[in-house]
């Protein structure tokens, strides 16, 4: 993927002003680059990249979007979008500069998940990859607004890029000298449905996919008193395959230089779609790379980190385990299951936190999450972000999180990464309901795991009682180790221990006093139940999966 030039603000207010945006305060002409797209929500403090583009969802009092503006001044935000019209209003004015943050309209009937959409379509905020951007035909590779602009000039006439479903993947300048239908058509990403089902009765769509010529489409009759400006349309192609198509709201049909032209302008338009798609694949490879040699915490870790737009802030790590279910076959299956929830995982992420990065690096997808460095509550935020995430997936998957500790330097991420992996490694044994923990709250179980690990290494077998006990067991059929277990397990409560084990209390009192013989166990003393204990958590003998019976 390429990692082009983010767009300024006079860019994003030249490619979409008149149609969606406007400026209402302040200086467009910044220098600075828009570094991503943050929804405002009182409720929340979430980190902001530099120069972001806040969206001012519901702030409509000027006092309140004077104090946002502040607020964002601090973070050096690049803009504030509100909804229009905005009253004039001293305070406002003052805010925005004193703050530096410009002050932009959303014009009425624009949906904000719309402006959403284009902002970071147009932006291309996540893209990662080449330190130079790579260009096709002149254009940066993929940048589909660019082409439209371009084709734009060439025509004189407004542009869209629409993909075969008559989605707008991209659309040019000057959209409000077309007709009501184009904006319209803009406004709501996507051909109106009463206008889409005329060119079908028509047979436009069938025209247009049957040649590589321009296709003249006269002025239609969408409602009573209503009628759209002529269009032109070419499609876009990949050999036989139909990528999408062109649009322009003409006045007239177009000269013979300018059919050349939009030719033209389709072939490389496919050329772009192509990289956009093929650029998929090569973006979640990139980024895998880049997430997982920022987690090695090498040399090349702090690169990365700039690449993926998280250097200087602190981040959590976040582990994701990727279960398969037993219905997929074949290493093809498996890695296709969990490329999927990484996938997701990763899309979840990005809606918290737009400079969230994640991959799947082996079998465990990892997430990358900023944390404000004013903020104390990192690792508790990560784990209401992780259990929002499994509540979204629901119960079908069992996947698991476990949570790192919050690092504010790059040499300490793999610090992060060793407390995610061994959160995450207590809650794949299965114990306990817990689908979500960060290491400080199974920091005991892993201990133990860890010392199992060494005990398995070294081979080593149960000694002292624990040795005699299992022995006797195996030699007489008995179950005196269970015996001393459910007892340990119930902290001495003969009554609990009995019931756990499926006998009479006073059965297990006679076992009781007999492991104490056979194992020359002293009960009474703390350090040696303490030293049973541990062996058996450790060392761990089989437990046999059945009551144990009357007799010893």
């Amino acid at each position: 993927m390429t990692n082009r030039p983010r767009a300024s603000l006079g860019r994003v207010l030249d490619d979409l002003g008149a149609t969606l945006l406007e400026l209402v305060h302040g200086d467009p002409d910044q220098p600075a680059e828009i570094g991503g797209i943050v929804i405002h929500d009182p409720l929340d403090e979430p980190v902001l990249p530099h120069h972001a583009l806040v969206l001012g969802v519901g702030l409509q009092e000027p006092s309140l979007i004077a104090r946002v503006l502040r607020d964002l001044g601090h973070q050096q935000a690049a803009g504030l979008v509100v909804r229009a019209p905005i009253a004039p209003d001293d305070a406002i004015t003052k805010a925005v500069t004193d703050s530096g943050v410009a002050l932009l309209g959303l014009t009425r009937g624009a949906s904000w998940d719309q402006l959403a959409v284009l902002l970071r379509s147009l932006l291309a905020e996540g893209d990662v990859g080449v330190a130079e951007p790579e260009t096709l035909g002149g254009m940066p590779s993929g940048d589909l607004f660019a082409l439209a602009n371009a084709a734009a000039a060439l025509l004189d006439a407004p542009v869209t890029i629409e993909d075969r479903s008559s989605r707008v993947l991209a659309f040019s300048n000057r959209q409000d000298e077309a007709d009501p239908a184009r904006v319209e058509t803009v406004l709501g990403r996507q051909v109106p449905q009463r206008y889409s089902r005329l060119l079908n009765e028509r047979g436009v769509f069938r025209e247009l996919y049957r040649t590589d010529q321009p296709v003249y489409i006269p002025p239609l009759a969408v409602t009573k008193g209503e009628h759209t400006l002529p269009r032109v349309a070419v499609a876009v192609r990949a050999g036989d395959e139909i990528l999408g198509s062109i649009w322009a709201a003409v006045r007239d049909p177009l000269s013979e230089e300018r059919t050349q032209a939009f030719c033209d302008a389709a072939k490389l338009v496919a050329l772009h779609m192509l990289r956009i798609r093929a650029g998929a694949d090569v973006e979640r490879r990139l980024r895998a790379d880049l997430v997982s040699t920022a987690l090695e915490g090498g040399a090349g870790a702090r690169d990365a980190l700039d690449r993926l737009g998280l250097a200087d802030q602190p981040v959590v790590v976040l582990a994701l385990a990727v279960p398969v279910s037993d219905s997929l076959v074949g290493e093809a299956g498996m890695a296709t299951e969990r490329q999927r929830l990484a996938d997701a995982f990763a899309m979840h992420l990005g809606a918290v936190h737009p400079r969230s990065a994640a991959a799947l690096v082996g079998d465990i997808a990892y997430g990358l999450v900023p944390v404000r460095a004013d903020r104390s509550d990192g690792e508790e935020n990560a784990v209401r972000i992780a259990k929002d995430f499994l509540d979204r997936i629901g119960e079908r998957v069992t996947a698991t999180i476990g949570v790192g500790p919050v690092v504010r330097e790059t040499a300490r991420l793999p610090h992060a990464r060793a407390g995610a992996d061994r959160a995450l490694r207590v809650l794949r044994t299965g114990r306990g309901s817990q689908r979500v923990a960060r290491l400080a709250d199974v920091h005991v179980e892993t201990l133990l795991l860890e010392l199992r690990d060494l005990i398995e290494a070294r081979g080593d077998q149960p000694t002292g009682p624990i040795a005699r006990l299992v022995a006797y067991d195996s030699e007489h059929n008995t179950n005196l180790v269970e015996t001393l277990r459910a007892w340990l397990d119930a902290f001495g409560d003969v009554i609990a221990a009995a019931a756990a084990v499926y006998v009479h209390p006073n059965t297990f009192r006679y076992r009781l006093r007999r492991l104490a013989e056979v194992g020359e166990l002293d009960l009474d003393d703390p350090e040696a139940r303490f030293a049973a204990m541990l062996q058996l958590r450790v060392v761990n003998p089989p437990r046999p999966n059945r009551p144990l019976p009357e007799g010893t």
